[in-house]
């Protein structure tokens, strides 16, 4: 109840903006813009939909939300044969990066935001179980020859001090993802501590201080408002929370970067044509890319919102980037 409240005063907010001129005199480089950034978002316009980009394409704010969504409503089924084509097969390898320096423990609890096909939420879990099952080795090969004293001891305090169970919540605007992602976690056997929610990134549909971890992977360019999104990041991990996003980003060898551009605009929308009949949403991925802001900008994007000690590391020179933060 509390979050559904939350969430209807922020719209109201919002929607009172729009019909509102917002100045701010004097001040270098932010004009026209509004400078309380829980609840409202820059605009140069007073009223209407302000113009945004589709890819290379500029639409209404409005229109790219539901050419977006279609897009990923159009690829699902074929989501994971399309990142394989985007990426020759290694975003496997720069997922497993994420987890790796995630490296979370037994009793977090994680929130994975544009990750319907659940990819980061399996890996997340399984992660999580290793790190039970090391510790409980190690824990069994120091009481190899436990006292009588140490074995009453163990028993009397096994339900107290247990580990508490690691939770992932899949959170997606697109249903026809999530349903692929429960379609993929029924078929490995998935099922304790992970759920499903259909959410906005830029309007969470949870209370604030919840999660432990925030993870959303080749999603945030997607999104009509970045900055409202890493601002909802902020509201919505615990103090001392990590967020973490994994982009495409800006290559940084020369020669690489002429190869991945000729691949990527070349040869990604055939792939597109031929793999799902789909051209247009293919090429659209590979435009987003380009519109996206590089390495620095969106590190500079991610501080803006309030996070601290962030960084990031390129993958594969520069194809991605996994930028981390936290929130102090």
């Amino acid at each position: 109840m509390a979050a559904s409240m939350r969430l209807l005063v922020r719209r109201v907010i919002r929607l009172s903006h729009r019909n509102v001129n917002v100045t701010a005199a004097g001040l270098p480089g932010r004009s026209g813009c509004c400078w309380a950034p829980s609840s409202c978002r820059c605009f140069s316009d007073a009223a209407g939909d302000k113009s945004t980009h589709f890819g290379f394409e500029t639409v209404s704010e409005s229109e790219k939300a539901k050419k977006v969504y279609k897009v990923f409503e159009n690829v699902a089924q074929k989501y994971d044969v399309m990142n394989d084509a985007m990426s020759l097969g290694i975003h496997r390898v720069w997922k497993d990066m994420l987890l790796h320096v995630m490296h979370p423990q037994p009793g977090v609890r994680l929130l994975d935001v544009a990750g319907g096909t659940g990819d980061i939420a399996f890996r997340f879990l399984e992660y999580v179980r290793s790190q039970q099952e090391r510790q409980k080795r190690r824990a069994a090969r120091s009481m190899q020859t436990p006292s009588w004293q140490d074995i009453s001891n163990n028993y009397s305090t096994e339900d107290e001090d247990g580990p508490q169970e690691s939770t992932a919540v899949v959170c997606d605007i697109n249903k026809e993802m999530l349903k692929v992602g429960k379609q993929k976690a029924d078929s490995m056997g998935i099922s304790a501590g992970l759920s499903w929610v259909v959410g906005d990134a830029e309007e969470l549909p949870f209370d604030d201080d919840q999660f432990d971890i925030y993870t959303i992977a080749f999603g945030i360019r997607n999104v009509t408002h970045i900055d409202q999104a890493l601002q909802e990041a902020q509201r919505v991990l615990k103090p001392g929370g990590r967020f973490m996003c994994l982009e495409f980003s800006k290559v940084t060898n020369p020669v690489l970067a002429r190869l991945y551009d000729t691949y990527s605009f070349q040869m990604i929308p055939v792939l597109g044509e031929v793999i799902a009949g789909d051209w247009k949403s293919y090429q659209y991925l590979v435009e987003s890319i380009r519109k996206f802001p590089d390495q620095e900008e969106f590190k500079g994007m991610i501080e803006d919102a309030g996070f601290y000690c962030v960084r990031y590391y390129n993958l594969t020179g520069g194809v991605v980037a996994l930028h981390s933060g936290f929130k102090l």
